[in-house]
């Protein structure tokens, strides 16, 4: 039923956790996908290696904190593709730092990778979709951005603006055609955090913490996304989809 036939995604962070899992799951549909990577250019590469569907797949090198080469490679990106239909602005990093240790740097780091990078992507991406009277964006935020997060302080105000961001562009952008939603993953399986989950009283405080008893996997978050993305979620908009197995029940 979910089909991207004809229709052009780029995933930013997209060679690992949930960022490949949702590159995977749109080739699985159909789609032409795009995507970015900033270091993993070894996970980059494999993951084209292994694709054995007739869609478009490239990879690009982007770094997040620079805003001049986002718009180069976005450019690139463009001309190589087309336009860009769907967006799923998902890169972004995740660093301890307790608010009286943190540095200044440090704090704009993460609020240049984590929120300004989604603003001027959305931005550059945005005149096209207006034109085309169609556009889906997906915005990965965080249990931290609703509730607040200890020691990442800088994390939880980066994704609290981007759910801001969502229901903003949401109200700005709907006469167009163009629906703006979140996804808001509790703890999920992934590189960023291994080192934590790897901790036994992390572990084990983290399950008690999550209704069903589980910790989340990259592709329980790629596939929340995939709806947002395609037809049966036409009239969503502003949407904060929370993916965290109950661990947070709010709206």
């Amino acid at each position: 039923m979910i089909n991207f036939e004809n229709k052009n995604v780029l995933v930013t962070g997209g060679s690992r956790g949930i960022g490949r899992a949702c590159v995977e799951l749109f080739l699985k549909a159909k789609a032409n996908v795009a995507f970015t990577y900033q270091r993993a250019k070894e996970e980059a590469e494999k993951i084209t290696s292994v694709n054995k569907i007739s869609s478009i797949l490239k990879y690009y090198n982007m770094d997040l904190s620079n805003a001049e080469e986002i718009e180069n490679v976005i450019g690139s990106i463009v001309k190589d593709f087309g336009n860009i239909d769907i967006v799923v602005n998902n890169a972004g990093i995740w660093k301890e730092a307790a608010i009286d240790r943190m540095t200044l740097e440090q704090w704009n780091e993460t609020i240049n990778i984590n929120l300004t990078s989604t603003y001027l992507i959305t931005k550059l991406l945005v005149p096209a979709m207006k034109k085309n009277r169609f556009g889906r964006i997906i915005n990965i935020a965080s249990t931290a951005g609703q509730r607040g997060e200890a020691f990442h302080s800088h994390y939880a105000a980066s994704k609290g603006g981007m759910i801001s961001l969502t229901k903003s562009l949401a109200s700005e952008l709907g006469m167009y055609n163009i629906t703006v939603n979140c996804v808001a993953p509790g703890w999920v399986i992934t590189d960023m955090t291994t080192d934590s989950l790897a901790d036994t009283v992390t572990n084990r405080i983290v399950l008690e913490d999550i209704p069903l008893n589980k910790i989340a996997q990259p592709e329980e978050i790629a596939g929340p996304v995939l709806f947002l993305a395609s037809n049966l979620a036409s009239h969503i908009t502003g949407e904060i989809l929370n993916v965290n197995g109950g661990s947070v029940l709010c709206g």
